[in-house]
């Protein structure tokens, strides 16, 4: 993609993902991610009421007369998206592909960080780690997160969430909140890296959908094939069997999917390329 067409994408992005996030989204993600604890701000002298525990002894004695210590909320968050780049992300039947979802998706979150002061960073992964951004403020740190999710070109084609995880829990040392986007098609065990990750950082899944990866309308004869393995197969999709065994695999992936986020405590939403992001995120922020 050469640059003015890229330089157009991210204005494009930019004037329709800030918008949202100062309109709908700051408040509530001020209230569903607040600070880190309480720090430090001043010393004053103890009034009647004041909890003892909080006396600065150093001082009391230096004036001879007791002060407390006053603390205010940490609000300062890290903030890391841990984005699935594999290329599933290039399917969709609807409105988008699960990439531009994506994209959008990231850029709100990333300017709803950034308008709360908030740093924000980023994870690219495949079946490899293919690209870390550290957290960091400001318009043009947003600005480059969202080009590179634009025009980002990944080495690998699979998936593997297991290592995702593990490079966040190595990599960032700072307790963050961390929003894990992807489709969650993986094949290998990621159960104990998504617990130890949860463990460490405040863990958010956004799980990124298709209509048609639930129901596949019956059009005879058509050939699939998995953009991460190259395998092309021919399925008779007005088959009764076809639609029985397709439906009956989905639904059991998705129970396995919400049992695995529940027993990890792990929040978790849907989000569907033919109904945006909007909603699913919202409600989210509420839940919290």
């Amino acid at each position: 993609m050469d640059s003015t067409e890229l330089l157009k994408k991210v204005r494009k992005i930019e004037i329709k993902t800030r918008g949202l996030s100062r309109q709908i989204f700051s408040g509530e993600y001020h209230s569903a991610f607040k600070g880190r604890g309480m720090a430090f701000s001043e010393v004053r002298e103890y009034t009647p009421g004041d909890d003892v525990r909080t006396i600065d002894w150093n001082v009391t004695a230096r004036f001879n007369t007791p002060f407390i210590k006053v603390f205010e909320e940490e609000r300062e968050l890290s903030v890391v998206l841990v984005v699935d780049v594999s290329a599933s992300g290039l399917f969709g039947t609807q409105k988008q592909y699960k990439k531009d979802l994506i994209t959008e998706l990231c850029a709100v979150v990333a300017f709803s960080a950034s308008q709360n002061n908030d740093k924000i960073g980023v994870i690219f992964f495949s079946d490899k780690i293919e690209k870390y951004i550290p957290p960091k403020k400001g318009k043009s740190h947003v600005l480059r997160i969202i080009r590179e999710l634009i025009d980002f070109t990944p080495e690998s084609k699979g998936t593997n969430l297991e290592i995702a995880l593990k490079y966040l829990t190595n990599v960032v040392k700072k307790r963050s909140t961390v929003f894990l986007i992807s489709d969650f098609y993986a094949q290998n065990n990621y159960t104990d890296a998504l617990k130890i990750a949860n463990k460490k950082h405040d863990l958010i899944a956004a799980k990124i959908n298709d209509k048609t990866e639930e129901n596949i309308p019956e059009v005879g004869l058509v050939k699939f094939k998995d953009n991460e393995s190259g395998k092309v197969l021919w399925m008779d999709t007005s088959s009764k069997s076809f639609q029985k065994h397709f439906k009956l695999n989905h639904v059991k992936r998705e129970a396995g999917m919400k049992d695995l986020f529940n027993k990890c405590g792990v929040d978790y939403c849907d989000i569907y390329t033919h109904e945006g992001y909007i909603k699913p995120l919202m409600n989210l922020f509420k839940r919290r």
